[in-house]
């Protein structure tokens, strides 16, 4: 009898799997809703509730590093993942031991749920070679502007 999330009735989280399965979605989340900010005010400028930092710009240089970094990584992860599920170096187990679906219904509902992830670094890529452009021509069109006075 399958219980909550599909797992056996009768399994025993571990005192640490249940904060660690929280945390990973709260960080995952965390860092997906950032990316948000390359298309947002809110990633050039620090927002006014933001005590003793508000309306200030934020440097290209703290936004574009870790999101190229993040994207690259996810990349890597996928491809792996990717390469791991073809070429099987080695065998993913679910939480009875058990290797995951390679064939059938199982291994193609596996398959069409996590595909759009292999999106997400490339898109995230694009959004961080965006972000830069538009922040580097924002600031040569300010830089060449006359100041009022």
């Amino acid at each position: 009898m399958l219980g909550l999330a599909g797992y056996d009735a009768d399994y025993h989280w571990a005192v640490w799997e249940r904060p660690y399965v929280i945390g990973l979605s709260v960080v995952s989340e965390g860092l997906a809703l950032l990316a948000l900010g390359l298309v947002r005010p809110w990633g050039e400028v620090v927002p006014r509730w933001v005590p003793g930092l508000r309306g200030g710009r934020i440097p290209i240089a703290a936004v574009v590093i870790p999101a190229a970094l993040g994207a690259a990584l996810i990349m890597m992860f996928c491809a792996y993942g990717v390469l791991n599920q073809i070429f099987g170096f080695v065998e993913p187990m679910n939480e009875n031991g058990e290797g995951f679906p390679t064939s059938g219904p199982a291994a193609w509902a596996l398959w069409t749920t996590y595909a759009p992830l292999l999106a997400w670094g490339p898109l995230l890529a694009i959004l961080t070679v965006a972000y830069y452009r538009r922040r580097r021509a924002n600031d040569a069109s300010a830089a060449a502007r006359p100041e009022a006075g």
